[in-house]
């Protein structure tokens, strides 16, 4: 089975907490709470999130965290790459990564269905996430390009 670690899926919960609260400073706890994950793992996905400049973080009394871009401005791809770093299924992707690229039949193969993933992840900004889905799955719209791409 192909899936996120469990870090990134909290780190989409947590995103989508804050974006549901686009004009307020929520604290820690705040989170942790709505999102109903323990506070230190709320605190340790915050510092991920920062870093990568997703959040922005406010100290003091009235310190926390908000956005630090509009939820439409931010998209799944970037929350994942926070977490797990580039987005691929194999290292194909990355030139120089592999012993064997030199040699390899089915590298080109790969790196369609790696750009795929990547496309798909992109495609959907954390605003979308606050909507119930309207479309078919996103699992389904992107086998039906890997389809169309290896026909083509």
């Amino acid at each position: 089975m192909l899936r996120v670690s469990r870090l990134t899926d909290y780190a989409t919960v947590v995103m989508t907490c804050i974006a549901a609260h686009p004009d307020d400073v929520l604290s820690t706890a705040q989170i942790a709470d709505e999102a109903h994950l323990e506070l230190p793992t709320v605190s340790k996905l915050l510092k991920s999130l920062g870093h990568a400049g997703l959040v922005e973080s406010f100290r003091g009394v009235n310190g926390g965290y908000r956005l630090a871009r509009p939820a439409g401005e931010i998209n799944l791809g970037e929350i994942v790459e926070a977490m797990e770093g580039r987005i691929g299924m194999t290292e194909c992707g990355t030139d120089g990564q592999c012993e064997r690229e030199s040699q390899c039949g089915v590298r080109g193969s790969w790196r369609r269905i790696n750009q795929v993933l990547d496309d798909a992840l992109r495609g959907v900004s954390l605003a979308d996430m606050l909507r119930p889905p309207a479309t078919p799955a996103l699992a389904t719209i992107a086998i039906s390009e890997i389809k169309g791409r290896t026909t083509a």
